[in-house]
């Protein structure tokens, strides 16, 4: 993605507003600020991708105990553009557990504050982390 990308994939902006997931934990929220956007006001995809893989992380290191890194972008998905301002919810849910890895699925929401109550989705991604030794090579986890 270019830096003059934004984290969009052109959806109208009068896509109707969802529910937030009941099956997903809540692990980030965070507001986007001027510094982070393009100069049409869209925030960066990749300042978006850096939030995913923030808020991807923190169930991975419930299982990993220890060092971890990001391994896989499985899938990144934007749906809608983000602007400065949005409240952004960020629901992660682990959907694999491997020998040395945890896959999750991160799925973003976006709170216009003008707009109070109401969420669209605006990103889904899937990654993969896995645990590391201190030399950074994988390691076993241990399954709950």
């Amino acid at each position: 993605m270019s830096s003059e990308s934004s984290a969009h994939s052109g959806t109208p902006p009068d896509t109707p507003a969802v529910e937030l997931p009941t099956d997903k934990e809540l692990v980030l929220k965070v507001i986007p600020m001027p510094a982070d956007c393009n100069a049409n006001g869209d925030i960066f995809g990749g300042w978006v991708m850096a939030q995913v893989d923030l808020a991807g992380a923190v169930l991975p290191a419930r299982y990993v105990d220890g060092r971890m890194a990001t391994v896989a972008v499985n899938q990144f998905i934007f749906k809608q553009p983000v602007r400065v301002g949005d409240l952004l919810s960020f629901f992660a849910s682990v959907t694999r557990i491997g020998t040395t890895s945890v896959t999750v699925q991160v799925e973003v929401y976006a709170e216009h504050l003008r707009s109070q109550g109401i969420y669209k989705k605006v990103t889904e991604a899937s990654l993969t982390y896995v645990a590391i030794d201190d030399f950074g090579r994988p390691r076993k986890i241990a399954k709950s």
